[in-house]
Order: C-alpha cells, then structure tokens, then sequence
C-alpha cells in the first residue's frame, strides 16, 4: 500500500483523486451487505467504488451502478473499475442523490450506501473532504426517501453510520416504508461502546438480526471477527 492507493486480494482501489480514502466503514459495508437475487446493485455515495468493488467479487453477475456527486470520485471509481476483473458489470455515473436522475427511471435489487453523516455547520468552501463528509451534501430524509423509491419490493437497502444516529435512521425509514431486516453494531475494541452500525432495511416488517462485530483485540490486532467478515479481501 502506499498513499494513493490500496491492494486487496483480486482488486486495486487507487483514491488520490476521492475527497473521502479506503476505510474501515466502506470495507465493513462491502463485506456485510446482502444482495437480492441477480437484480443491479445501486451504490450511493461510491467515492473510490471501493464498496461497489467488493459487492461485484462477492455477487458474480449482478450490474452495479455506482454514484458520486464529486466529478474527480467518479473518474477515480470508472479508473479502478476499467482496472477491475468485473469492468463489464461496474458503471460510475456522476449523480446528486438528493435530486437523483435514477428515481422513476430505475429499480434495484441491492442499495448500499455509506453516506455523508456529520452535522458541520460550517464548512470551508473548498474543503471537498469536508462536503463529502457532511450531511448537507446528502440529507438523511433524502436519502432514505429515495432509496426507497429506487427499490424493488423485495430489495434491501443497507448503510453504515454512527452508531448514536441509528435510532434517528431507523424512524425516517419506518416512515418511508422501510423496515430494519437485520443491524450489527460495531465496537472497535472489547469493553467500547458501539461506533458504527450497519442497517439492513426491506419493505415488509420482519423479526430482525441484532449482532455486534468488534473490530480489534486488547492487543489492537485484528479480531477473530473482523478477519472472518474481511478474510475473502484483505492481504494479511
């Protein structure tokens, strides 16, 4: 690995060009997300495609669409497509998903979506980090609204985010008509409380999954866990 770029086992990401680099929440959310049957996966917010890269090693045949509101995240996630052994499946479009051109024109299986979620007040105006982190850039009633609408009925909508706002999620998607299928918790060493949540979400109400995965041990080694959930993609 060196600055502007990241190696995984059957992919490359290079991210010297994406506000946002490879990190832990996008690799969470590409090994834990489900797929629904062959039907296109919609990745939202894809910065390096990262997340859209690992869905396509996992799911062997399904389109993905992967979205960006940055013109420089979209060339950088068409790049490690094009450089990717599934270059035939993998599209980035430059979309703003808070006025998406998808909705009423596609439907999808799959959304996954690790989206902008702290609440700056003000940002610098030429801090593209700052935009990409922002929930200005992508407002959560916005997003879960059009998710939504860009469902099949049977699809599974699933994201990451703080942990201290999943409550907040899981009511705006209950009032979307999306309902949490299955949530992991994520605890970053032993004792910690939760950081992150990832939220499985489908349009029928069903018993949910509760789970954690913490991510390291006492000795800040990878967890037993964390290697299970990641063993198909990162070099140890």
């Amino acid at each position: 690995m060196h600055n502007d770029s990241f190696k995984f086992k059957q992919f490359d990401v290079s991210h010297g060009k994406c506000a946002m680099k490879v990190g832990t929440d996008g690799v969470l959310l590409g090994a834990w997300a489900n797929a629904y049957d062959d039907m296109p996966i919609l990745d939202v917010g894809t910065g390096s495609g990262i997340v859209a890269l690992m869905m396509a090693q996992r799911f062997h045949v399904n389109k993905i669409i992967a979205i960006d509101i940055d013109k420089d995240a979209v060339t950088q996630a068409q790049e490690n497509f094009n450089n990717s052994p599934w270059n035939n499946r993998l599209y980035a479009i430059q979309d703003d998903f808070a006025n998406s051109r998808l909705v009423e024109k596609y439907k999808f299986g799959t959304i996954v979506a690790n989206p902008p979620f702290f609440n700056e007040q003000v940002l610098a105006p030429d801090d593209k980090r700052c935009h990409a982190r922002s929930v200005n850039s992508l407002p959560t009633n916005d997003l879960i609204r059009n998710m939504a609408l860009l469902m099949l009925e049977e699809a599974t909508a699933s994201i990451i985010l703080p942990y201290d706002r999943a409550n907040e999620i899981i009511a705006e998607a209950a009032l979307n008509g999306l309902f949490l299928a299955r949530r992991t918790d994520v605890i970053t060493k032993p004792g910690k409380m939760p950081k992150r949540s990832l939220l499985e979400f489908k349009k029928s109400i069903q018993q949910t999954n509760f789970s954690q995965i913490t991510l390291n041990d006492n000795q800040n080694n990878r967890s037993n866990q964390y290697k299970n959930l990641t063993k198909d993609f990162y070099i140890h």
